[in-house]
């Protein structure tokens, strides 16, 4: 026992030495086919002056294509319209640049939180913070993170047929997980996902599946359960953006995604798409220059908001991206002057 108590406190100095230098150890997991070549990376990972190496390594890995959006892991229980999967990677390759782990990733429209879920589950920020004003998207959210076995029971055990939908669907919710499940049924039977009033249920759907054709009730289930095995990481607010964004302005090592609606320039699909649309963009940028984090936005690429960025002397490209339907299109990524 008292060897190996000693061999202990031997590895736990050698750690302490290591930390004085800057070394830490990380467990990863590795799978064969990458292994020699992570052999062949190690001593780069161990030595200061390969950082500029690395990080033109992981642009260029991160970057180079427009992105398929069929091929970037979906973790979100939703369908969402405007969905920034696409984005994720472009999101990663940022973080990847900053000289610091995030304490925190804000995103103050939530709305399918694909982009905060990714940072949690990948591990690439300490926690992240949701917000969400409508209380449709709200309440699927909290009851994931809190009682997430309850739509997982009723996605399992529900027959989708027009009669069930409907009834569902016109329904009052008598609490919030009701209310969670009625926005799932409608997000995954209306047309484009979309939840707003005024949409209406899938006709033919894909491939003449109807109402079934985005229906996947093993996937959704186990979507939520992965979400919920992070929930430690992930704390989620019903509560309108600009709060949250003056909530945390001061926080030098949090770091903000921002995807609001899109309305500015004239953009009419925000105000079809959502319930909560009305967003003052020119207040949005101004109190976005006076947070002390990093943040990055998103927007549809229109010369209003290029002439708003530049009013606000941020940063300005383009990303492109590939729908579903294989069309590349253009987007905006809004970033602060380092």
């Amino acid at each position: 026992m008292q060897k190996d108590n000693t061999a202990a406190q031997r590895q736990t100095k050698r750690l302490e030495r290591l930390a004085d230098q800057g070394l830490y150890r990380k467990s990863i997991l590795v799978h064969k086919e990458c292994n020699k070549v992570f052999e062949n990376l190690k001593p780069y990972f161990a030595n200061p002056k390969s950082i500029d190496d690395l990080k033109k390594l992981a642009d260029k890995i991160l970057t180079a294509k427009p992105v398929n959006v069929a091929k970037v892991r979906q973790i979100s229980p939703f369908r969402y319209p405007g969905g920034k999967t696409w984005l994720v990677p472009e999101i990663k390759k940022w973080i990847f640049g900053l000289n610091f782990r995030p304490s925190l990733f804000i995103e103050p429209f939530a709305g399918g939180g694909i982009s905060s879920l990714s940072m949690a589950i990948e591990d690439l920020v300490d926690r992240v913070f949701m917000a969400e004003l409508d209380p449709d998207v709200a309440a699927v959210w909290k009851t994931i993170l809190s009682d997430p076995e309850y739509l997982c029971d009723r996605i399992l055990n529900f027959e989708v047929n027009r009669n069930n939908v409907l009834e569902i669907i016109n329904s009052e919710p008598q609490n919030t997980k009701q209310r969670a499940f009625k926005t799932i049924i409608k997000n995954r039977t209306q047309r484009g996902g979309i939840i707003a009033p005024g949409a209406s249920l899938v006709k033919s759907g894909e491939n003449g599946k109807g109402l079934k054709s985005r229906w996947y009730p093993d996937t959704l289930v186990r979507r939520i359960r992965i979400i919920s095995e992070f929930k430690y990481k992930i704390e989620f607010h019903e509560e309108d953006a600009f709060k949250i964004i003056n909530k945390f302005k001061n926080d030098s090592n949090a770091i903000f995604f921002i995807d609001p609606p899109y309305t500015a320039g004239g953009k009419k699909a925000g105000k079809r798409l959502y319930k909560y649309n009305h967003i003052n963009h020119e207040n949005l940028f101004s109190e976005m220059a006076k947070v002390k984090g990093k943040f990055i936005m998103t927007y549809d690429d229109t010369d209003e908001v290029i002439e708003l960025a530049k009013d606000f002397n941020f940063l300005v490209s383009k990303v492109p991206m590939k729908n579903t339907h294989h069309e590349v299109k253009y987007e905006l990524l809004i970033k602060k002057p380092d």
